[in-house]
């Protein structure tokens, strides 16, 4: 049974287009060296047909994108979308890894600057406080509309997101 020349998955004789990548494949009486499997972008890691290195070969953008605003940990999948070869076209859901590690840098300064620094006020923690509730509600809302699939631009942080993906072109 040969393999697809894009990304190695097993394909039949007679399918023209591969299953899981889409891409086009040789004719069926093509044999010999041109219809060995090549491997994909983040090539092969063991001696299975298209095993890649990337851990978010199989995951559709729109999850990819949704795993960017889990709150607090989603800086990690943002990096591996914005690392991947996968995605390395999609603005979309680039968009969302970016726009995701923003809504953490933002965490992590009221975190590490405004927390301290009203720690020594005395009355409420009013401030830091509300600066995480609204932070924390941006998460949700995101994972909302990015579950609906619908392209929101927080303010300034989906600004500096769109000129990150556009710098990348």
């Amino acid at each position: 049974m040969p393999y697809c020349v894009q990304c190695g998955n097993q394909v039949h004789d007679t399918d023209v287009y591969c299953g899981r990548c889409g891409s086009r494949q040789r004719d069926a009486a093509s044999t010999g060296p041109a219809a060995e499997p090549r491997p994909g972008p983040s090539g092969p890691t063991t001696g299975f047909p298209g095993a890649t290195t990337d851990p978010f070969h199989n995951i559709p953008p729109r999850t990819a994108s949704i795993l960017c605003y889990i709150p607090v940990v989603g800086w990690v999948p943002a990096i591996i979308v914005l690392a991947s070869a996968r995605f390395r076209t999609d603005r979309v859901t680039r968009f969302h890894a970016w726009q995701g590690l923003y809504l953490f840098v933002a965490w992590l300064l009221v975190e590490w600057v405004i927390t301290p620094i009203f720690r020594h006020v005395p009355g409420p923690h009013v401030v830091d406080n509300l600066a995480k509730a609204v932070i924390l509600m941006a998460w949700i809302f995101m994972l909302v509309k990015t579950s609906q699939e619908q392209m929101f631009h927080l303010p300034v942080i989906g600004e500096l997101a769109e000129r990150s993906v556009a710098e990348q072109r």
